[in-house]
């Protein structure tokens, strides 16, 4: 079994990004997005115009809540082999009516991939108040490119 992170998200958050579960290297390393061939942290530093990416993790969340963007997974645990969505099973999904009803503010989430997408609207559909945005994987094994990645996901920071 493993196990999510706990959401990174405050009273500022009005944007909510979710990936599916954490993949080994963000396991290994306890971050969001660890594997140096994600993405994520390259669309969201060259979206929030604030290159050089940092190195360090608490400043990569500074910046995403400084934007008022919160980072977490729709899944708490499951079982899964590697590090792809596909082979994930016994799935519990993380507690979505708590933390709404917390954090109020958040009215937009954007979905790292479709399987993050899949696996909330299975479980709580569409929930009335928030604007959702399916984006493109960040993974490695998203082989679409950067900058077509890029250009989709900047439409969910209109």
């Amino acid at each position: 079994m493993i196990y999510s992170f706990p959401p990174f998200v405050n009273s500022q958050t009005e944007i909510l990004i979710l990936g599916t579960m954490p993949g080994i290297a963000s396991l290994e390393k306890q971050e969001y997005y660890a594997h140096k061939r994600n993405h994520f942290w390259k669309i969201m530093y060259t979206l929030l115009d604030n290159l050089p990416i940092a190195e360090v993790f608490e400043d990569k969340i500074q910046l995403l809540q400084a934007n008022k963007i919160g980072l977490w997974d729709v899944l708490e645990n499951c079982e899964r082999k590697g590090s792809l969505d596909i082979h994930i099973k016994n799935q519990k999904a993380n507690d979505f009516e708590t933390l709404f009803k917390e954090f109020p503010g958040i009215t937009t989430v954007i979905f790292n991939g479709k399987e993050s997408h899949k696996y909330f609207l299975k479980k709580f559909g569409q929930i009335k108040g928030i604007t959702y945005y399916v984006m493109p994987s960040t993974s490695p094994a998203n082989t679409m490119s950067f900058e077509n990645k890029l250009k989709i996901w900047s439409a969910g920071f209109q």
